[in-house]
């Protein structure tokens, strides 16, 4: 059964967990520094951005968000968004997201093309994304509301979740659910059999992409952060990355990727993405994590597409199952 399988079974579970864990966040909003008290006020205050200083609303009510990172991250802060972008593969708003909790968000367009009419329409009062990808976009965004951005996005993805807060007035509610991911990554790594066996258990991400080649993602990376986190050991492939993000192959290659477990996913068509070709040929079966059944199949827009503390969640939780399956 692919992890994708079991994470239907435990649907109603996991969607519980959530709404507990959003409650408890959402019971930050009396705190000093969440309270709603300067809504509406016409009260700013500074955060730092890649753009520089921005003075943005206290506690803004209308925000819109430009890729999966930032939905991830409002969402994780009890914040929903009245506009966010799609990614461009698929459509709608990515599926491990509880669907209470995107349900009434407009869609503004495709995340490196968004509509900056329909953006304008929603008059926002505040806009969050990052200059890696709507840097050239930044003086029409800014006409529009308040425009916070990270420098990148990806791997620092926890840097970038605390400008989010501070733009949202959400700090108390990001030290909460800062608090519960080091508890959650605290409890796989014991349910591994502790910090050396989880060591020496080595893992690689593979990513089979529509239109490019496979990637085997290194240490620069979203999913990269997670599995040190938990202190799983990797493939010495993935210390030799582009610039630590992915290392990537052909399908005559793939073999390149070998180690003891694979978590793989797929980014549109998988004929389209070499999937279909490579998991067929010869060299992938006989690959060891083939042979040992430690290759598990995972959503793509979860484990890379998502980018957050919500995301994380429900990643450590299959990294979990599959890592301790008999």
């Amino acid at each position: 059964m692919t992890l994708s399988s079991r994470r239907r079974v435990r649907t109603a579970g996991a969607l519980a967990v959530t709404g507990a864990l959003a409650a408890a966040l959402a019971g930050c909003g009396s705190s000093d520094d969440d309270k709603d008290s300067g809504s509406g006020s016409g009260e700013t205050h500074v955060v730092k951005t890649a753009m520089g200083e921005v003075k943005v609303p206290v506690a803004p009510e209308r925000v819109v968000v430009l890729d999966t990172a930032e939905l991830d991250s409002a969402l994780t802060l009890g914040v929903k968004p009245v506009g966010a972008t799609h990614v461009d593969a698929g459509t709608g708003f990515p599926d491990y997201l509880p669907q209470g909790k995107v349900a009434g968000i407009k869609d503004v367009g495709e995340m490196m093309n968004p509509n900056m009419e329909v953006i304008a329409g929603l008059k926002p009062d505040l806009i969050l994304t990052s200059k890696i990808r709507h840097g050239a976009k930044y003086d029409q965004l800014k006409q529009i509301a308040p425009t916070v951005m990270t420098e990148t996005t990806g791997r620092p993805w926890k840097e970038n979740f605390q400008v989010h807060a501070d733009a949202l007035g959400r700090k108390a509610a990001a030290t909460k659910a800062v608090a519960a991911y080091d508890a959650h990554v605290k409890e796989v790594t014991t349910a591994l059999g502790g910090p050396a066996k989880a060591k020496a258990t080595e893992v690689n991400v593979v990513r089979f992409v529509q239109g490019a080649d496979i990637r085997i993602y290194g240490e620069q990376s979203y999913i990269a952060t997670l599995l040190k986190d938990v202190g799983l050991g990797r493939a010495p492939i993935s210390k030799k990355a582009k610039d630590g993000f992915s290392y990537d192959v052909s399908p005559e290659k793939i073999d390149l990727a070998d180690t003891d477990v694979i978590f793989r996913s797929t980014y549109g068509d998988p004929k389209k993405a070499k999937q279909t070709q490579t998991v067929n040929s010869g060299l992938w079966k006989n690959m060891k994590a083939v042979k040992s059944g430690n290759v598990h199949v995972v959503n793509d827009e979860l484990w890379i597409q998502g980018i957050g503390y919500t995301a994380a969640d429900r990643i450590l939780d299959e990294m979990k199952a599959a890592l301790t399956k008999k």
